[in-house]
């Protein structure tokens, strides 16, 4: 028999801010997290801007011998995980911990890691590349570590499609509680790689934006659009069984309700003409659900701001909603917090399930010019008070992995 599945924590850092309640409230009151690349030197670069985390110091959340042994993308997925336990009241001494799993994604995992011991490599030698520069960097590392912090000895994965890691993450560990693997698993995404390699890579590809005004760089669906602004963070949920849930008089934010996976067969890093892959996806997720296109109130878009995948995600909800299309609101909030690439999904579904809970669709912000390709209702600039009853979350990445998380008002 299949159990329903609930939300019940929820934790994050954005570039808006290193809370899931801050940065919730700066995405109500249209604040763009975007701005000079501070990293490292860009004099040779052309790409300028990222959407980077603000005030952000290890030194608060890890003690020295931590904070070393363990990559960004870690620290982060580490800390939010701390704020959606905190946030659920799940008290651990008293769970089963065989029972709680973690599944978080990563679409990169460390680039830093091995930019900095492949300098060692070269400029040192090989006897001086650092023993941890493994369990740093790869992508697994996130999960690994926050099942380590919970003592979570349940499923205990990693997916990793590129920005589809954290739906994919979020979808796996739906299943795994509604059929009766898991009871409560800490599900998501974390993602750290502005660094040179990075920035170069992504700007090799022509996929990022040449803007050098971080407030007209992001700018899902408008004419101007010219590639994506990446973004770094995390999110977690604490996706829990419902009779668990309210056994222990837990405060519900919403259902899982469906969950739609799907691959284009297509193109390495293009999107497939005409959305069909994209289509599918929530053709999935929604009759997963039970449910029709007509019961949804909210679409938060994969939203990248590049020509192909704007234009083609547009096609992929007009050939599964149909006429309905034009109706339903549709925001990409990429525009405020850059794109957080294998995080994405998770810091996204939390935007669709506080959507819910305040009766509030975001805005896309940057919108200016309309493009004749991206024809629908973005919610340009300005967010609207509006009961949502069901929200659904597109998460679109390389390699042709779509995935639509569905959630609904717990009822």
């Amino acid at each position: 028999m299949s159990r329903r599945v609930v939300v019940t924590g929820m934790g994050a850092l954005t570039p808006l801010g290193n809370n899931v309640p801050d940065s919730w409230q700066a995405i109500k009151e249209n604040k763009c997290g975007i701005g000079m690349i501070d990293q490292f030197d860009t004099t040779d670069y052309e790409v300028k801007v990222a959407a980077s985390l603000k005030d952000y110091d290890p030194k608060n959340h890890f003690d020295r011998k931590e904070y070393k042994r363990l990559a960004k993308f870690s620290q982060l997925a580490i800390i939010a995980a701390r704020e959606a336990l905190a946030d659920s009241g799940l008290n651990l001494e008293t769970e089963d911990l065989e029972r709680m799993g973690v599944i978080i994604g990563s679409g990169v995992g460390c680039l830093s890691t091995i930019e900095e011991e492949h300098t060692k490599l070269l400029e040192r030698g090989p006897s001086r590349v650092s023993p941890l520069m493994v369990p740093k960097f790869i992508a697994n590392m996130a999960a690994g570590n926050v099942s380590i912090e919970l003592g979570a000895k349940g499923t205990c994965t990693s997916v990793v499609t590129a920005c589809s890691s954290a739906g994919h993450s979020i979808g796996d560990a739906y299943r795994s509680i509604q059929y009766g693997s898991d009871d409560i698993i800490f599900a998501g995404g974390s993602e750290s790689c502005i660094t040179p390699l990075g920035v170069a890579g992504f700007s090799s590809l022509t996929a990022l934006s040449l803007s050098t005004d971080p407030m007209n760089a992001s700018k899902p669906f408008d004419k101007n659009r010219d590639g994506f602004v990446m973004g770094e963070g995390a999110g977690i949920l604490v996706l829990e069984e419902l009779e668990h849930a309210l056994a222990r008089g837990a405060r519900i934010y919403a259902e899982v309700g469906g969950y739609g996976a799907t691959g284009d067969a297509y193109h390495i890093t293009s999107p497939a003409p005409g959305g069909d892959g994209g289509s599918r996806a929530m053709k999935r997720a929604i009759a997963d659900a039970g449910l029709t296109p007509e019961d949804v109130s909210y679409i938060n878009a994969h939203g990248t701001s590049t020509e192909y995948n704007d234009s083609i995600e547009t096609e992929a909800i007009k050939l599964c909603f149909g006429e309905k299309a034009y109706q339903v609101p549709i925001s990409s909030t990429k525009s405020m917090v850059g794109h957080l690439l294998g995080a994405a999904g998770a810091v996204e579904s939390i935007v669709c399930i506080k959507a819910i809970g305040d009766s509030y669709i975001p805005a896309t912000i940057g919108y200016e010019t309309p493009d004749v390709a991206c024809d629908l209702d973005y919610v340009p600039n300005v967010g609207r008070e509006a009961v949502v009853d069901v929200a659904i979350s597109n998460s679109l990445g390389f390699g042709g992995h779509n995935v639509t998380l569905l959630f609904k008002k717990y009822k």
